[in-house]
């Protein structure tokens, strides 16, 4: 019921939602509807209470982004964690976006919250396009976890957090997550795991490659990062794998 109110009304925080469950007749306290968005990682949409559960309170780092000027590929990344709904059930979906760009860097889905699929993210982000500079996140217990931050660190890219609850942040992937859901995936139908695999893999083509953005002057991300356009010219050059992609 909760994943249902959520994809109608994502503005939703938890006293929203509690009190929608009770219009439906579900008997429930606001402290158990928390503790189950936590558990499914909804958050809602405009800057509310932060719903992810943090990890070791020493590993929690600072905002770096703030009065930053982003302007080039590579200089700020942004990931997240959100949900898809899979037939009765639901998956988790792990992403990285260039924020200079708004390009789609790589991406998982898996059946957990595990950390292992953020940093199997990062890695193959960083295999494909390089490191970033700094990389943001929330505080979710998944990245503020000594694996992921070593991880990060190791790559030689700074690490960068929202502070509490300040989910705007993070805005930039937020945004792409109601593009996928919204714009392409509530407009299918998937009720299976190979089906949602199918349909990310043609939709992360059409974001990336197709889909102009207000915010870009109507580039797309793909134009915006590689240097179609004159005044981009001074941009690193496409990499191997954007090549093979295009050929």
């Amino acid at each position: 019921k909760i994943l249902d109110i959520y994809e109608a009304h994502p503005i939703y925080g938890y006293r929203r939602m509690t009190a929608s469950l009770r219009r439906q007749g579900v008997i429930i306290n606001h402290k158990k509807v928390r503790n189950l968005m936590k558990l499914l990682n909804l958050k809602a949409i405009y800057p509310g209470p932060n719903t992810s559960a943090r990890n070791h309170g020493d590993m929690v780092h600072p905002y770096l982004l703030k009065d930053l000027e982003i302007n080039h590929v590579n200089q700020v990344w942004q990931t997240d964690i959100s949900y898809i709904r899979v037939g009765n059930g639901f998956m988790y979906f792990t992403g990285i976006i260039d924020v200079y760009s708004r390009k789609v860097l790589s991406y998982r889905v898996s059946n957990s919250l595990s950390v292992t699929a953020c940093i199997d993210v990062l890695e193959d982000a960083v295999s494909k396009y390089g490191k970033a500079e700094i990389i943001n996140s929330d505080q979710g217990s998944q990245y503020t976890s000594d694996l992921w931050i070593k991880s990060v660190k190791d790559f030689g890219i700074k690490v960068s957090m929202t502070g509490k609850g300040r989910c705007n942040d993070n805005a930039y992937i937020e945004r792409f997550w109601r593009t996928a859901k919204y714009e392409w995936l509530k407009l299918k139908f998937i009720p299976t795991v190979d089906k949602l695999k199918t349909e990310l893999a043609n939709f992360m083509k059409w974001y990336n490659n197709e889909r102009p953005h207000q915010s870009l002057d109507y580039l797309t991300p793909d134009e915006k990062a590689y240097g179609f356009m004159d005044k981009f010219c001074n941009l690193p050059t496409i990499p191997q794998a954007l090549q093979q992609q295009i050929i």
